[in-house]
């Protein structure tokens, strides 16, 4: 078995820190952040812990609470809080956490008085992790080719006639997350969740018995997942001949298969489902994920306009 396939993202902590909503975004104008890349080519941002920084935090829409490394929470002498449960790739665990006075996306994009899961560094990839509790009700645009990240309020707005090249995939919300269901893998229904936390794509038991069944993959592969906590979880990989989400066709997308937590916890472990990281999602120029809308965008290359049937 491969020792260290990806290493995935996704908390689920829902008494991991009191209700926290950036103040006051619907009349701020859109920033835009100068991304980095950690060692699993997800998009850093900067971020500011308690008017310090700034620290590089990973944009994970899967995670639905934001979290800090130890390291870094030692080094600002951040005062602890008390333990909570998280959930994990791997499943449940109590977790020490910390309190902070303020976390700072942009200069006008701040949550208070938040408590984040304290979690090693290690584990994490950067000094922490930016989740949906720091990003909801606004409008994200991650930008692959400009190596950028736009925030912008994530209202309402007035349907127009959009650049042929997006591609728009109305999605649903569970649980803060946005989960497209007008997808399919070699014809099979799948239901996605844009997971920009997760270096690869995740999917469960149901989607690989399809697969089988189909017989349109050759072999798995044995490896394993690592997640947040640092727990391995064993997984198959292999490659997907074809894919679909809206109207975008995706060829050879590399998938591993495990019923990690997060399935459960979406609810998604009877029917084929799959967590859609960054290496299948930067075969895109930009993506833009709004929550406000309940859409996702997908810019696709230059000289690929045409929609993929069913």
């Amino acid at each position: 078995m491969k020792r260290l396939f990806v290493m995935l993202a996704l908390i689920a902590s829902p008494i991991a820190a009191q209700e926290a909503t950036p103040e006051s975004i619907s009349d701020h104008p859109a920033e835009i952040l100068t991304a980095g890349e950690d060692s699993n080519n997800r998009m850093t941002v900067p971020v500011m812990i308690n008017g310090q920084g700034p620290f590089q935090f990973i944009v994970d829409t899967g995670a639905d609470r934001s979290a800090i490394s130890e390291e870094l929470a030692k080094k600002l002498a951040l005062p602890e809080d008390r333990k909570v449960r998280l959930v994990s790739m791997s499943g449940v665990d109590q977790v020490s956490t910390v309190r902070v006075a303020s976390l700072a996306v942009t200069a006008n994009r701040q949550i208070k008085n938040v408590v984040l899961p304290a979690l090693r560094q290690h584990h994490l990839g950067a000094d922490g992790l930016l989740g949906v509790d720091a990003l909801k009700g606004q409008r994200i645009h991650l930008d692959f080719a400009g190596q950028t990240v736009t925030v912008e309020p994530g209202t309402k707005e007035k349907r127009e006639k959009r650049d042929p090249s997006i591609i728009v995939v109305q999605a649903r919300s569970r649980l803060g997350q946005l989960v497209l269901v007008d997808a399919d893998a070699n014809g099979e229904e799948v239901w996605v969740v844009v997971d920009t936390g997760g270096q690869n794509s995740v999917a469960n038991s149901a989607m690989r018995r399809v697969m089988a069944r189909q017989g349109s993959v050759d072999s798995f592969k044995q490896i394993s997942l690592m997640s947040v906590v640092g727990d391995r979880v064993p997984a198959e990989y292999t490659i997907v001949g074809s894919m679909r989400i809206g109207g975008i066709k995706m060829g050879n997308a590399a998938v591993a298969f495990a019923d990690v937590h997060p399935f459960r916890k979406f609810g998604l472990t009877k029917r084929p489902a799959m967590l859609l990281g960054m290496e299948g999602l930067r075969s895109f120029r930009r993506v833009t994920i709004d929550f406000a809308n309940k859409e996702v965008r997908f810019q696709v290359p230059d000289g690929i306009t045409g929609a993929a049937s069913k």
